[in-house]
């Protein structure tokens, strides 16, 4: 079986945000979970037309599209075999009208030209760590989820904004360490940025930051109240449950 195909043993059916959406997932690679939870939850309202930037098995775009009626959602993703697997959980959802697979390599020239300004939202949950970071899983997709391949966190950040039309937006979750990579990114320092930290625990490090940028904005970089996701008891605090379920958003927006 070549890497980028995935025989019905390799696929989980799965039930994600308090059983909201209906997932079909690698059972061995990159699953739904907190990270995506939360990018999921960064708009109280949306509406035109959005790129799910390394979509996966695209369950970001999927909830965004199940929650937001008036957005047509565009899951994007290099690897072909999650691709069809994101079309298909699109038509397991009934989204399939509104939602689109599409197979590009974004730090590739051809998928820039394709893709250049076409979006009024970009999210995106890439791949955190470069290859001298971190040792690749062995599974092919699940190394693409983690490691970024043939570029760097800068470019991927400069991809998604060249995607963006005019005053779009770019929603994206990241490790803190990546900050200076993402602003040099966006290539206009903090202007138009608001920065949401997660803490695992009151009082520990932020582990992930959440960032929300308007291209062509002036608006002061704002950094906004931490989000603690767990309890002393290892729970998650009952904001933290109520965005995994699909029953809460961030307050990002200004």
């Amino acid at each position: 079986m070549a890497d980028d195909d995935h025989s019905c043993a390799d696929v989980t059916q799965d039930f994600w945000l308090g059983g909201k959406l209906a997932l079909r997932q690698l059972r061995h690679g990159q699953r739904a979970g907190t990270d995506a939870a939360l990018l999921a939850a960064a708009f109280a309202q949306l509406e035109g037309r959005i790129a799910d930037a390394g979509a996966g098995a695209g369950a970001v775009g999927l909830a965004l599209a199940q929650r937001h009626a008036d957005v047509q959602v565009e899951l994007i993703d290099i690897n072909p075999g999650l691709v069809a697997l994101a079309a298909q959980n699109g038509l397991d959802n009934h989204l399939s009208h509104r939602v689109f697979a599409r197979c590009h390599d974004l730090l590739a020239a051809d998928a820039m030209k394709a893709l250049q300004g076409r979006y009024d939202v970009v999210v995106s949950n890439p791949p955190f760590y470069l290859p001298e970071q971190a040792r690749a899983p062995r599974d092919r997709a699940r190394a693409q989820a983690h490691v970024l391949y043939g570029g760097s966190t800068e470019a991927w950040v400069r991809a998604c904004r060249k995607m963006l039309r005019p005053k779009g937006v770019l929603v994206m979750i990241h490790r803190p360490e990546a900050l200076a990579a993402i602003l040099a990114g966006l290539g206009q320092g903090g202007d138009g940025l608001r920065l949401l930290a997660l803490q695992p625990r009151e009082g520990a490090p932020t582990s992930r930051i959440i960032l929300r940028w308007q291209q062509g904005s002036r608006a002061p970089l704002c950094l906004l109240a931490p989000l603690v996701l767990h309890q002393a008891s290892g729970a998650f605090t009952p904001e933290a449950d109520a965005l995994h379920r699909g029953e809460a958003t961030l307050a990002l927006e200004p």
